[in-house]
């Protein structure tokens, strides 16, 4: 069991990693002036995160399944939170990541363009000398970006409606299997209504959050805004994601209870 937690968790970690490198991808794309080719190529990485999603979700049922009566349930409860841990580490694996992925992520937008495609770009990256030239683009974090990410100039709503989003769906699933767990005769209600949570989440990042940053990115390119304030505002969406995984842990229990609430008035 151990071994399959452990399994979970770095599935979980390599997929919060890689959405907050995500935040960084404009900023690859307005270093090179090739933002549409920036976020069609991270589409690639991103198949990686959902292949590690359709692995561990699964196996994450699995410790549900092995949940035999009431007195598993705290056993159940901490491989959970550990597995919310598990997504604030990768948070911070990304973060920690962003000035490598970006320098890295710039020279393969250039590669891309030398190519013409992604097979030949991979087969012309593969190479040792090519691999011994992107140690140069490691770059380490700097404690001088910390202090620079005030919020001030970034609203407050949409840092907000970030960490919402990033609750909900860090929480959504585990909660719905903590809570079928909690009402075995509602088990498969309340399952189903996992994909309504995470739909919610998904609505309110495209709806409130991607398109400020959208605007934001576009005034840079235009030369409307400063490249700083969008540094800043990759920052503080990465901090609010951190805090959403954090929140994550607290709000386990009063979701999946809530959940179940819910899923018992439904006739």
């Amino acid at each position: 069991m151990i071994e399959k937690l452990l399994i979970i968790c770095v599935f979980v970690g390599i997929i919060h990693m890689i959405e907050t490198l995500a935040y960084s991808v404009r900023l690859a794309g307005l270093k090179t002036r090739k933002l549409v080719v920036a976020l069609s190529l991270f589409n690639i990485i991103v198949i990686v995160s959902r292949t590690a999603n359709m692995v561990q979700a699964p196996l994450t049922g699995k410790l549900g399944d092995a949940v035999q009566s009431k007195e598993d349930l705290p056993v159940l409860l901490h491989q959970l939170q550990t597995i919310l841990l598990a997504a604030s580490i990768g948070t911070i694996a990304g973060a920690l990541l962003i000035p490598s992925f970006v320098s890295i992520f710039s020279r393969m937008i250039s590669h891309l363009e030398v190519a013409g495609s992604v097979p030949k770009m991979m087969k012309n990256i593969a190479s040792i000398h090519t691999l011994e030239k992107a140690k140069k683009h490691v770059k380490r974090p700097r404690w001088i970006m910390l202090s620079q990410l005030r919020i001030g100039g970034v609203p407050k709503r949409l840092l907000l409606l970030n960490l919402m989003a990033t609750t909900i769906y860090t929480v959504g699933v585990l909660s719905t299997l903590y809570a079928s767990t909690l009402e075995p005769t509602l088990s498969k209600s309340i399952l189903m209504s996992s994909g309504l949570i995470n739909g919610l989440a998904m609505i309110t990042l495209a709806v409130f959050v991607d398109p400020q940053v959208a605007i934001l990115t576009e005034k840079v390119m235009k030369g409307e805004s400063t490249k700083h304030s969008m540094n800043k505002m990759v920052g503080t969406l990465v901090i609010s994601r951190l805090c959403g995984t954090v929140c994550a842990q607290i709000l386990l229990v009063p979701a999946a209870l809530y959940i179940a609430w819910i899923c018992k008035l439904i006739p």
